[in-house]
C-alpha cells in the first residue's frame, strides 16, 4: 500500500513539472492576442513580486494595442531566454551581466529605466549585532563569523550576484559559504525567500522594492541599509533582431521608448506600495 502510495505521489509530482514546463513554454512562444501582437518580456522577480508591471503595463498595451506576456525570473535566467531568442526584451538589474549579454551580440539598445538599492534584513534579535550598520561588507563578515542563519536566492538573479560579490569583498570563500549549513541557497524568486528568511528568522538580502510589498508578512526589520555599494539600477535590453530575425522587435522597442519616455517614468516615480515609492525613474534624455 505504501509502495502505491509513493508511485502515485511520483506520478503526481512529475505531471505537476510537466505542466510548469508546458506553462514556461506557452509564454515565451509568440502568438497573437485578441487585440493585436503579444511582446515577451522577460524580467525579475522583484519588478513583478513588487507589483509594479501590474501598475505600469496595463497603461502601456492599451497605447500599443499589444498584450506583454511577462516571464519572471532571476536576472539570469531572463538574460538567458533573451540569448535563446525566447523573448522580445529582458529588463534586469545586473549591470556586468546586461553589458556582456550586449557586447556578445545578443541584446542592442540598452537603456536606464530606474534604480532602488539593496537592503540586508534579519530577525529583531540580531544574532550577529549588524542593526544600524551602514557598511554592508562587514555586516556580511559578522554573519559569518556567528554563523546566523542567511537565506540565499541562489537562483543567479542580479541580488544574488550582488551578495556574492559582498562575500568576495568580506574575503570569504563563496565555495565554504555554500557548504556552511547555516547558509540556505533557495534557489527561489526574491518573495520566496523573504517568505522563507521570515519563517527561519534568517538574514537575507533583498531589493528594497520587494521588501515593502513583503515587510507586514515576514515581520523582519532592516538592519543594514544607505551603504553606496547597495545601489541596484535597472536597464531594459531589446533582443537582438539581427541574432533572430522573427523576433518582435518593433514592439520591443516601443516598448523601451515608453518606459524611458516622460509618461513612463513619471508612472515608475507614482508607483508606491503603503505611501513609500519603491522605485526612481533614471532614464536619460
Amino acid at each position: 500500500m505504501k509502495c502505491r502510495e509513493a508511485n502515485l505521489g511520483m506520478v503526481y509530482q512529475s505531471a505537476i513539472n510537466l505542466l510548469f514546463w508546458m506553462l514556461l513554454f506557452l509564454l515565451a512562444v509568440p502568438v497573437q492576442a485578441a487585440d493585436g501582437v503579444v511582446v515577451r518580456l522577460a524580467t525579475t522577480t522583484s519588478t513583478a513580486n513588487s507589483g509594479l508591471l501590474d501598475y505600469l503595463l496595463p497603461q502601456f498595451e492599451l497605447q500599443c494595442s499589444c498584450k506583454v506576456h511577462v516571464i519572471s525570473v532571476g536576472t539570469g535566467k531572463a538574460l538567458k531566454l533573451g540569448e535563446d531568442g525566447n523573448v522580445d526584451v529582458v529588463l534586469v538589474h545586473a549591470r556586468q551581466l546586461e553589458d556582456a549579454f550586449v557586447a556578445a551580440g545578443h541584446g542592442v539598445e540598452r537603456r536606464d529605466v530606474m534604480y532602488n538599492d539593496f537592503v540586508l534584513i534579519g530577525p529583531e534579535q540580531d544574532p550577529s549585532r549588524v542593526a544600524g550598520g551602514r557598511d554592508i561588507v562587514a555586516a556580511m563578515k559578522k554573519i559569518a563569523a556567528n554563523q546566523s542563519r542567511f537565506v540565499s536566492r541562489g537562483d543567479n538573479s542580479g541580488t544574488e550576484q550582488m551578495e556574492k560579490s559582498y562575500w568576495a569583498q568580506a574575503g570569504i570563500s563563496l565555495t565554504e559559504v555554500s557548504k556552511a549549513n547555516w547558509y540556505v541557497s533557495a534557489g527561489q524568486g526574491m518573495g520566496e525567500v523573504l517568505m522563507m528568511a521570515g519563517e527561519m528568522g534568517a538574514y537575507t538580502l533583498t531589493d528594497r522594492g520587494t521588501y515593502i510589498s513583503y515587510r507586514e508578512r515576514i515581520g523582519l526589520p532592516i538592519l543594514v541599509e544607505d551603504d553606496e555599494r547597495m545601489f541596484n539600477p535597472y536597464g531594459i535590453i531589446a533582443v537582438s533582431p539581427k541574432k533572430y530575425p522573427d523576433i518582435n522587435h518593433a514592439r520591443a522597442m516601443q516598448l523601451i521608448k515608453w518606459i524611458t519616455s516622460s509618461q513612463g517614468q513619471q508612472l515608475i516615480a507614482s508607483f508606491r506600495v503603503d505611501g513609500e515609492q519603491l522605485f526612481m525613474p533614471s532614464a536619460r534624455k
